[in-house]
């Protein structure tokens, strides 16, 4: 049976989001909050050209009510409609027949009480389109159309995304009343393509007065204004479509284009993440899987980081994949049961939201499909602890698109990436809470958390207005912690003269260092060596950073330092050691065990601030080489600019990733396991239960009689009250635990 869009509209499919609510009891009051406010749990088939002929709609009908979805993730249109369109060069799924199987969809999905998002895939198109319209597609410099999966890539300055892409917008929503439209890859042409086609051409001519840049060369300004072009572009690509889709269904009718959780492929793409997050009332994040050098925890970190500029009361459903996911993929398979439930869980411990995702209508391998109910069903019976509350951490730790654009350049991965991942992993390890902040929120999110320190993880691109933020906030005796070339290049990624902050880091970078030449740069940071990091000899005379390091005078070390000039000789913490010989044995031996050049320099400021500066890539080098001591140092120097503050103290054997909130109610501590053997190899076989786990959390001044309760296992907890701290013990914990302190 199908349905034309005249049928289901005349069938009361349009406006049921204006009466009742999604999910809501008969009899309930009606929640006034829009849908996309409301609506925590998602499910998404993404159909197949061949789907047509094969999809049972009853089926999915009862997964979505198993697994107590309140919104699903439907194929409309894009590179396949799923629809009977009637937009020229709308290319209709292979197999679709005269069937309007997008309208079924949308039906059935009102019938249960579901919002539904019109799912579209808009940035490539089939060979006969772009026979009749070579001019709207992206063209390399030798004219040249770029394909990607044997298709051919719009150009997002034509009449594709201009006219094309508006048109099925309008047709979807004004035949179909969906509540919104997301779209998986709407950024058109990444920046490995750059489009010379007439269009861009003109466009980029208008803003600058010059012709596009032939090559790419960050050194170039003008290739630097290319880069921001796109972005601007990628911005008013976001706002056009709203206008569209808003103007066809009315105020609430969003069009979210898909945001990926990695701050890099976001560069690539020209998608930024604060401008696009400060903007839309939601959040559609297409994550679905973890990376062997991050880790589980990435995802907590990736929801607490897109809330941090966008809002912490926002919804933002993340796309998890329940079919294999890993260096080799296997979209047909299932994804192992503990893989697919510790990201799901650390998703929950961020503050995002579940929305499972399946490929195609039929599925060999139906293992997959037993995931997401139970996970979902939790969920769904505690949802009021896990959205709209606040991080409790006195802790940021600093990013920058820029910083990612124009000093990471083509080689983020080790100049951005590694810093930041490293230095996040030291956090987890240590059980120390923090909150990604973005430079231009250094303020506000001080007012609002109550920061006390500040971490700058090689975060060299800052502007002199965000220099004078960070200034503000040392002498209003906040404490920073900046590693490597931190502060030293202009928004534009050109170097300074010095460091900015070179007074209060109390180091300068001479003329001709490596950190101001880009390959050089590079190619150090790349670079290993049998290097070290000496420490005084005398052990009573060690900064206090230093003191957990007994019975040795050197760590490992493995990266390079060329020479910088120290302010104070008094605050060299640590030294460098230059390369000794690997190999034969004999030859194994330091030839300048003590130098001047800083690995470390600490100073104490008025007003109680500390600055710990670590020239030295420790946090690189962690991320890189998973050596102990590393992690112990990073750890020790925020423990000391935090004059000993944190507001959380977890005991447990092994690595568990802590995220405290606050609520309406009081506070929420979310604990996830990641005790295995393949915690940093995908995928993770089982589940390997730990305990016993003693956390102790600050409680507000005044406040003594509070309850904790597990929220997983239902535990009853041994608790007690000393002096300002409330301590629980819970017996173990297999993926994870919620406590929920009222």
């Amino acid at each position: 049976m199908s349905f034309s869009r005249r049928d289901f509209l005349t069938a009361g499919g349009a406006g049921l989001v204006a009466g009742a609510a999604l999910g809501e009891a008969p009899g309930a009051t009606p929640d006034a909050r829009p849908w996309f406010q409301r609506t925590l749990r998602w499910g998404q088939t993404n159909l197949t050209e061949i789907d047509p002929q094969r999809i049972d709609i009853g089926f999915w009908r009862a997964h979505w009510k198993r697994t107590r979805v309140q919104g699903v993730v439907l194929n409309a249109g894009g590179i396949a409609a799923y629809y009977p369109t009637q937009v020229p060069f709308h290319h209709r799924a292979s197999k679709l027949g005269d069937r309007d199987l997008f309208g079924e969809l949308v039906r059935a999905a009102r019938d249960d009480g579901l919002a539904v998002f019109a799912r579209m895939d808009s940035n490539r198109a089939h060979e006969d389109f772009y026979r009749a319209h070579p001019d709207w597609f992206a063209h390399d410099a030798q004219d040249k159309p770029y394909m990607v999966t044997g298709l051919y890539v719009a150009c997002v300055n034509g009449p594709y995304y201009r006219e094309h892409i508006p048109a099925i917008l309008r047709e979807v929503v004004e035949g179909y009343r969906p509540d919104g439209v997301t779209d998986n890859n709407w950024n058109g042409p990444q920046r490995h393509q750059p489009c010379f086609c007439r269009n861009c051409e003109e466009s980029f001519r208008g803003r600058t007065g010059a012709a596009l840049p032939r090559t790419a060369n960050w050194d170039d300004a003008l290739y630097r204004e290319w880069i921001l072009w796109n972005y601007v572009r990628r911005l008013e690509i976001w706002d056009e479509f709203n206008r569209v889709t808003r103007a066809a269904g009315g105020p609430d009718c969003l069009w979210v284009g898909m945001m990926s959780g990695s701050l890099n492929y976001q560069a690539r793409v020209f998608r930024d993440d604060a401008e696009v997050f400060r903007r839309t009332p939601m959040i559609m994040l297409d994550h679905q899987r973890r990376f062997d050098d991050e880790g589980f925890q990435h995802n907590a970190e990736t929801g607490l980081r897109l809330h941090s500029v966008g809002g912490w009361d926002k919804v933002i459903p993340e796309s998890m994949a329940m079919y294999h996911l890993g260096e080799h993929n296997f979209r047909l398979a299932m994804k192992p049961t503990a893989e697919a439930r510790l990201w799901v869980v650390e998703g929950f411990a961020g503050g995002v939201q579940p929305w499972w995702h399946h490929l195609g209508a039929v599925q060999e391998d139906r293992r997959m499909f037993e995931t997401a109910a139970p996970l979902w069903r939790w969920h769904e019976q505690h949802e009021r602890h896990l959205v709209d509350r606040v991080p409790v951490a006195n802790v940021g730790l600093l990013w920058s698109q820029r910083n990612t654009d124009f000093f990471g350049r083509d080689d983020a991965g080790v100049l951005v990436d590694e810093p930041w991942n490293g230095f996040s992993q030291a956090l987890v390890r240590a059980r120390i809470p923090y909150v990604p902040v973005h430079v231009d929120d250094v303020g506000r999110l001080t007012r609002e958390l109550g920061l006390k320190l500040l971490i700058l993880p090689n975060l060299a691109v800052l502007s002199d207005a965000q220099v004078a933020s960070l200034r503000a906030f040392v002498a209003d005796g906040g404490s920073l912690l900046a590693t490597g070339a931190s502060s030293l290049c202009d928004e534009a990624g050109r170097p300074r003269a010095d460091l900015a902050l070179a007074d209060l880091l109390g180091a300068m970078v001479p003329e001709g260092h490596a950190w101001r030449d880009p390959a050089r740069r590079t190619a150090q940071a790349r670079e290993w060596s049998q290097t070290y990091l000496r420490l005084p000899r005398d052990e009573t005379a060690r900064h206090e950073a230093l003191r957990g390091f007994a019975n040795t005078d050197i760590l490992a070390f493995g990266g390079m330092l060329e020479p910088l000039q120290v302010a104070r000789p008094g605050d060299l913490a640590l030294s460098f050691v230059p390369p000794v010989p690997l190999s034969p044995p004999e030859d194994v031996w330091m030839r300048q065990p003590e130098t001047r050049i800083p690995g470390l320099v600490c100073s104490e400021r008025p007003g109680g601030a500390r600055v710990a500066y670590l020239p030295a890539d420790v946090d690189r080098r962690y991320a890189r080489e998973q050596i102990p001591d590393h992690a112990a140092l990073l750890a020790s120097l925020v423990r000391w600019c935090l004059h000993g503050t944190v507001p959380l103290e977890v005991d447990a054997p092994g690595l568990v990733d802590c995220r405290l909130f606050r609520t309406r109610a009081g506070h929420v501590l979310h604990l996830v396991n990641l005790n295995n053997a393949n915690a940093w190899r995908t995928p993770v076989h089982e589940l390997v239960p730990v305990g016993p786990v003693r956390a102790r959390i600050r409680l507000p001044a005044g406040k003594k009689n509070v309850r904790a309760r597990t929220l997983v296992n239902e535990d009853k907890l041994a608790q007690s009250v000393r002096s300002e701290w409330l301590e629980v013990q819970l017996p173990s914990i297999t993926d994870h635990e919620v406590v929920a302190f009222e």
